[in-house]
């Protein structure tokens, strides 16, 4: 096979551009003059050539159709011009601009190695109790991903999350500027926003409405003044929940607080079962009650009615007869 017609991208190609330090340019490919071989390392010169890059268009692979490299050479420089051709001095070298450049994403350890700069630069300020911290949104995942320019994975994503709370515990008044700009970088844009709750209203009707949720059951709640009726899904509470601890377990807000005989439910709830969606009617009406009245919260709180209860069925596993439950071991 000529010259001419050789793959440049072929096996023999390839050791044959080795030795004879065959250039790589963007999608250019082209002979660079060879070093002298017996002189030593201190006297060897190496010519960098430079290309424009402006080779991004399908005609430019020189992979391509019958034409040669020479010739896809000769016409990459009548169109962008004559190249630059520079010298490095001897023993020079071409450096990274960044450490982590041969890692695969150096912008994402650049990030990692600055944040374990800054925790073990401060490490020794004083710090705050994690309940004490102010409350702090950070970017998600897709969002770190496309700052990081590359894919981040999820453990590693954690590992830079841990970091921001241990630096984000540091008692804000001894915060350094620094700490505060690096943390700003990494929290939500709309973070702000997410702040301005909206207030919960009672409105022309005289109704305050909440929502509630119980493992996968989810509930909503109206709550106005009256006589004590309570009403599920347009039905009496005893009809839609014959138990009588679901029961129990909805009016327990307004009993804890001496208010059943005040204000009527119409409450509405859909999927899961029957104690998921009485749990999630029960935080529903208590939050409606706290329109109501807010000064109840204490109470309602020392009731264990207002935090959500996050406790959901742990699932089956494999070889297992339920989540946990063995199969009886037989010995023959």
């Amino acid at each position: 096979m000529s010259s001419s017609t050789r793959n440049p991208f072929s096996m023999t190609c390839c050791l044959r551009a080795l030795l004879e330090d065959v250039g790589f340019t963007g999608r250019s490919l082209r002979m660079v003059a060879t070093r002298p071989r017996m002189l030593p390392l201190y006297q060897q010169t190496r010519a960098f050539t430079v290309t424009p890059r402006r080779m991004q268009n399908e005609d430019d692979d020189v992979d391509t159709g019958p034409q040669t490299i020479t010739a896809k050479y000769k016409k990459l420089r009548e169109r962008d011009g004559p190249e630059e051709e520079f010298e490095l001095p001897p023993g020079a070298r071409v450096v990274p601009a960044s450490p982590s450049y041969f890692t695969g994403n150096s912008a994402f350890f650049d990030s990692w190695f600055t944040l374990k700069d800054l925790l073990y630069k401060y490490q020794t300020l004083p710090t705050v109790l994690p309940s004490e911290v102010p409350r702090t949104a950070w970017r998600t995942l897709p969002d770190f991903r496309s700052m990081a320019g590359g894919v981040v994975q999820a453990s590693k994503y954690k590992k830079v999350r841990a970091v921001l709370q241990r630096l984000n515990r540091i008692q804000p008044d001894l915060m350094p500027e620094e700490v505060k700009a690096v943390l700003d970088t990494y929290k939500r844009p709309d973070f702000a926003a997410m702040q301005r709750r909206r207030p919960k209203v009672i409105d022309r009707f005289g109704r305050a409405r909440a929502a509630g949720r119980r493992k996968t059951s989810n509930a909503e709640a109206y709550l106005v003044e009256g006589s004590g009726g309570c009403y599920v899904n347009g039905k009496p509470l005893f009809e839609m929940f014959p138990r009588l601890v679901d029961r129990e377990s909805i009016l327990w807000p307004l009993k804890v607080t001496n208010r059943v005989d005040r204000y009527n439910v119409w409450a509405s709830s859909r999927g899961g079962g029957i104690s998921g969606q009485a749990g999630a009617i029960t935080l529903a009406v208590t939050k409606a009650l706290l329109t109501h009245e807010p000064l109840l919260k204490p109470v309602l709180r020392r009731a264990g009615v207002i935090t959500r209860d996050p406790r959901t069925v742990e699932r089956k596993k494999h070889g297992k007869l339920k989540a946990r439950d063995m199969p009886a071991w037989v010995a023959r």
